[in-house]
């Protein structure tokens, strides 16, 4: 196992025990880093606490990313109990219902604006929060899916965001690499999680992906936590910029 002890990180995006943050947070433990765990708002705090708790030294912070004076506030607060971090994962994107319902070219503009809002300008704000604390350098994650670069049926504004999600992650990763802070994608096959939940025909979708994907299965929440993971250790110290596919291979499939 890769020994990650004496590294501090936080993680955006807890929702319950089926997202993808949880999953992730749960591996970066076992592998030694201590967490910051932030849920957004006070209607999640029950349940995002309970799981926390479930993590050696791990503490729980609510953080809206779409309000710039709660990440002030959270990053002040983590320099104050961990004093530095070395690992950032942001595992948040939103979109409105109706624009996951309805055919692309009805997207609306407050509906683009919330999804781009929410789903992309938040790395770059969490990001640039975290990077005085990286003072050794360090490991920056997001979560992307392979609606950024095909056309998945009803991911619509979301796809298009993703998009946007991955050149934010090559920018980001030019202009930080000189502080020797990595910025990364993990582009994992669909999983059947509470935001997952709101596109349409999921089932249909994964039964697709487990027939058409080489490894013949669905990838698990566990997987991409290796990964990131990985993503966090020194193993991964020549990787930035990069978008890195957890998918059982889907995304390399044709017709």
């Amino acid at each position: 196992m890769v020994n990650l002890e004496g590294r501090f990180g936080v993680i955006f995006g807890l929702a319950n025990k089926r997202s993808i943050s949880w999953a992730i947070a749960q591996k970066l433990s076992e592998a030694g880093v201590k967490l910051a765990v932030c849920y957004q708002n006070e209607r999640m705090k029950q349940e995002a606490e309970g799981l926390i708790a479930e993590l050696p030294g791990a503490e729980g912070f609510q953080c809206d990313v779409s309000s710039d004076a709660e990440i002030d506030s959270l990053f002040a607060a983590i320099k104050t109990r961990f004093g530095k971090l070395d690992v950032l994962v942001h595992s948040v994107a939103y979109a409105p219902a109706d624009e996951l319902k309805n055919d692309f070219i009805l997207t609306t503009r407050d509906g683009f604006r919330v999804a781009h809002d929410v789903s992309v300008y938040s790395l770059i704000a969490v990001t640039r929060g975290a990077v005085p604390l990286m003072t050794d350098g360090g490991s920056v994650m997001t979560l992307s899916y392979l609606g950024a670069e095909r056309v998945v049926s009803k991911y619509n504004v979301m796809g298009v965001a993703k998009a946007a999600l991955e050149a934010t992650v090559r920018y980001l990763a030019s202009d930080l690499g000189s502080k020797n802070i990595r910025v990364n994608a993990i582009s994992a096959g669909p999983i059947k999680t509470l935001a997952a939940r709101g596109i349409g025909g999921l089932t249909e979708m994964l039964a697709l992906h487990a027939e058409r994907a080489p490894l013949r299965r669905n990838v698990e929440q566990a997987e991409v936590g290796g990964t990131a993971v990985f993503l966090a250790s020194p193993l991964s110290s020549g990787i930035t910029g990069e978008t890195i596919y957890v998918d059982c291979g889907y995304n390399i499939m044709g017709f």
